[in-house]
């Protein structure tokens, strides 16, 4: 029988929800592409359901518990005297989601004697230290694409809602003013800009097909290039390098996972290639770019506008300039937790929880690492090493509430 250590977010202020604004969620069973949703045995939520924060539990307790596992749920996860930093000594699996991240860092993993699996709900892995895990022989793995189309979405508002200034022009209102001069003096049309993703796979190819209808010039690198039908289709042009595409484009948006090759890519020297005006939307890490060279650019007219959802470490401390540079456009860590989301990281977590125990193969989108390697999409899109160092930062957060 195995001990699960589940990190999730806290529930609301108000208490967790007695009603939602809605009564059901739209049904697909596919991804675009053809990938199947999650298909666990069985699932004991209703879809729609606030599953991502303790009291929901990603809907597992029953599951794990008519098995004889342990279920142990917290939200209390940096520092050395979290529940979490208690409870993993023992722990056989971890989950946590990239909203709320338990850092899995090597002094972590190093402690964490019975650990066989850490289990991203959601998309993306890199709070877990992949080298400790390959070292290891720690399982990785996560719901791919359960929440891409969500995190596409939230890419294309928040690029329209920097171009078009719509923030600052909200406060205006909300503060009972008209002051259309003090709105529009920062405010553009997207319309024939140029418009470039850092990568162009599950959510960056959505961000493209989504923007294509606003009639903008498209832009991507990615080291693995897209189909030629997909770039006719398009009418993408395509970059070699970051650094090749950084100088033509108004509006670059980051898509990629943060590994050791991709940490800090934004930074003093690389924003120099950028247009003066240039826009930057960042849903992928917070840790892609230099925390300071962003402020610094923003400050100086180099970017006339940065936003995004991910910061570093998270959550952020009460004194990260992202939270007061201007012209930003930041929220928490919600595109991909979307209620909708969560129906489908839920489900495709206890997909991989059944196959992990009834010692079935985990589908190889989901594996990141397995076998002492990267494996699946992992090998695909991760390179090998760490890229938790800084994130025992966020206990400054728990320090300052």
């Amino acid at each position: 029988m195995a001990k699960v250590l589940c990190v999730l977010y806290d529930d609301p202020v108000d208490g967790y929800p007695k009603t939602y604004a809605r009564d059901d969620l739209p049904k697909i069973d596919h991804y675009p592409g053809g990938q199947t949703l999650p298909t666990p045995k069985a699932i004991d939520f209703t879809p729609g359901q606030l599953l991502g924060s303790v009291s929901g539990e990603l809907g597992l307790r029953k599951y794990l518990e008519s098995n004889g596992h342990t279920l142990v749920v917290t939200s209390d996860k940096d520092g050395p005297d979290s529940v979490f930093e208690r409870e993993l000594v023992d722990a056989d699996v971890v989950i946590s989601q990239p909203f709320w991240p338990a850092y899995l860092t090597p002094e972590r993993i190093a402690k964490a004697k019975n650990l066989k699996l850490a289990l991203t709900a959601g998309i993306g892995s890199d709070h877990v230290d992949l080298q400790s895990a390959i070292d290891r022989n720690v399982t990785v793995a996560e719901v791919t694409y359960c929440n891409s189309i969500s995190v596409a979405e939230h890419v294309v508002m928040m690029i329209l809602s920097l171009v078009r200034n719509y923030l600052p022009s909200h406060e205006w209102a909300r503060k009972g003013g008209w002051n259309i001069a003090d709105c529009v003096s920062h405010a553009y049309d997207l319309e024939a800009m140029h418009v470039g993703t850092v990568a162009a796979g599950r959510i960056g190819l959505a961000v493209l097909r989504r923007l294509a209808p606003f009639d903008v010039h498209l832009h991507y690198t990615d080291r693995h290039r897209l189909p030629e039908s997909v770039e006719k289709e398009l009418n993408l042009t395509w970059h070699a390098t970051r650094e090749d595409m950084y100088p033509v484009c108004d509006v670059v948006t980051l898509n990629c996972p943060l590994h050791p090759e991709t940490e800090h890519m934004i930074n003093d020297e690389t924003l120099k290639l950028f247009k003066r005006g240039a826009y930057i939307v960042n849903t992928a890490r917070g840790k892609l770019c230099d925390r300071d060279a962003v402020a610094r650019a923003l400050e100086s007219g180099r970017l006339a506008g940065y936003a995004g959802d991910v910061w570093f470490p998270q959550p952020a401390p009460k004194d990260h300039p992202w939270r007061t540079m201007p012209y930003n456009g930041m929220t928490p860590h919600i595109s991909g937790t979307t209620l909708t989301a969560q129906a489908r990281y839920a489900a495709g977590t206890r997909e991989i929880l059944e196959c992990f125990f009834e010692g079935r193969r985990i589908r190889d989108e989901y594996l990141i690492v397995q076998g002492g390697a990267l494996a699946g999409t992992g090998a695909h899109s991760y390179s090998k090493g760490n890229a938790t160092g800084g994130s025992e930062e966020a206990a400054k957060f728990k320090k300052a509430v």
